[in-house]
């Protein structure tokens, strides 16, 4: 799955659990979904969302689609483990363009 179906599955989970995310992480989802552009000061938002969440994959239920975590579903939010891939690599290439 791409960055954009990751994003769609959280939008999913976050209706049916009515819980996860926030409302930014509800637009990035929706950006994401819909593979708008990102501004870099958005991308660097992803970067820094991911670092200060990589502590909720040790959570419980973190992972589980039937019972999932709210840490789960914002992490879906924002494109899953490839929209975590996605941001650092673009962040890269931008700080290499400089």
């Amino acid at each position: 799955m791409e960055v954009a179906g990751y994003a769609n599955e959280g939008l999913r989970l976050r209706r049916i659990f009515k819980r996860g995310g926030t409302s930014i992480g509800i637009a990035r989802a929706r950006d994401l979904k819909n593979r708008r552009n990102l501004s870099p000061s958005t991308i660097k938002r992803m970067v820094s969302f991911f670092a200060r969440h990589e502590v909720d994959k040790r959570g419980k239920n973190f992972g589980n689609p039937e019972k999932p975590s709210n840490g789960f579903i914002a992490w879906m939010l924002w494109g899953g483990d490839p929209g975590k891939k996605w941001a650092e690599d673009t962040l890269k290439q931008m700080k290499n363009a400089d």
